[in-house]
């Protein structure tokens, strides 16, 4: 979930090119070289990717869509951060009618508004678009428990399962990590099987959530009756 560690030395050395050198044609063999690292090394560099994004747009003949569809799918892999739509903006409309980048949209839409079943199964289908990038199940399972724990106070195992796409003694393992690590318990419910109780926040709990006249310091307020007034 989120956004995945950046390189160091590497990274390092390509953050120079992209702040000195940002529309400077000669640069895109070697973000281009980047991309293809971040896939194989598991890290990422948002920053890297849109200055790429950038330079096509100046050069449309050097596109390579290989690695415009590597770039989404890693800024799939960085929700709830607002990557794609930032990569989706600086790609032309003409490329976002290729078959897999209509797909990518679609995958998207259906993590945007929660539909993770739905999600699952078209990803299934574009294995060879997914599965080119390392990681790539694993993060999306990690921003779908991120959306149930700010959602659900107690979710049955089945709508978890369905959520993450995980079943079986898969999902044992997962739950076993998880109530050891997350705080998680596993409640038995009558007729409905396993209950998942996850850790309370300010968004699953009402409870939680300040009131706005809480978080301002009375000085603050103090300070604003005599401009009222």
């Amino acid at each position: 979930m989120g956004r995945e560690k950046e390189t160091t030395k590497v990274a390092y050395t390509v953050e120079q090119l992209v702040a000195f050198n940002r529309y400077n044609p000669d640069i895109l063999p070697d973000l281009e070289n980047y991309v293809n690292d971040q896939v194989s090394s598991q890290t990422y560099s948002l920053d890297a990717n849109l200055c790429l994004l950038r330079l096509y747009q100046f050069e449309p003949e050097k596109m390579s869509s290989q690695i415009v569809a590597r770039i989404l799918v890693k800024a799939l892999m960085a929700m709830p951060a607002p990557d794609f739509s930032l990569c989706l903006f600086l790609i032309p409309e003409r490329v976002q009618m290729e078959e897999q980048f209509k797909t990518l949209i679609v995958l998207s839409h259906y993590l945007e508004t929660g539909r993770f079943r739905q999600f699952w199964d078209e990803a299934a289908k574009s294995r060879h678009i997914v599965e080119a990038v390392p990681g790539f199940e694993q993060a999306i399972q990690g921003y779908a428990v991120h959306v149930l724990s700010l959602t659900y106070q107690k979710i049955p195992r089945t709508v978890l399962a369905e959520a993450i796409n995980i079943e079986g003694l898969s999902l044992d393992k997962f739950l076993e990590h998880q109530v050891a690590n997350s705080g998680w318990v596993i409640e038995k419910s009558q007729g409905r099987g396993q209950l998942i109780v996850l850790p309370r926040n300010e968004f699953n709990d009402p409870a939680l959530k300040k009131n706005a006249a809480d978080s301002v310091p009375l000085e603050h307020i103090t300070r604003i009756f005599p401009i009222l007034s």
